[in-house]
């Protein structure tokens, strides 16, 4: 008996790794699964471009040499087409990050993000995060 409740753990355990998410309220399932982005000293967010669901974190990490910022606030970008919120999604900004620092954003309000590097945005540092509801 106590073999097969064992089994059934290891099997519940490895579902829950491999798909990155848990049951939630109500049945519904939940993201978890934190998604990683690094700025680099190419002066470029990597991966530029990611889809996650309502729920999930990204963390940017700076593994530059330069001070960086993950900014999704159209009052502080130079340029309109490099910042996008949707309806109903509040505005973030890292503030400055050292080398070697990570900020982390939660998504709840699905849609395109477009956001930038404040001191890089004019040579081009800009990435998306695309959100999209959960099933």
């Amino acid at each position: 008996m106590k073999r097969v409740a064992l089994s059934v753990l290891m099997v519940a355990m490895v579902w829950v790794a491999l798909t990155g998410l848990v049951p939630g309220a109500h049945g519904k399932k939940t993201a978890t699964k934190t998604v990683r982005i690094t700025m680099t000293n190419m002066l470029k967010f990597t991966p530029a471009s990611d889809t996650i669901r309502v729920g999930q974190t990204v963390e940017w990490h700076n593994t530059s040499l330069l001070v960086h910022t993950v900014t999704c606030d159209p009052k502080l970008a130079a340029k309109a087409e490099h910042v996008a919120l949707p309806e109903g999604a509040k505005p973030f900004n890292s503030g400055n990050m050292d080398p070697d620092v990570s900020y982390r954003h939660t998504f709840t309000v699905p849609g395109v993000y477009k956001y930038f590097c404040i001191p890089h945005e004019a040579a081009g540092m800009v990435g998306e995060i695309v959100v999209i509801p959960v099933k």
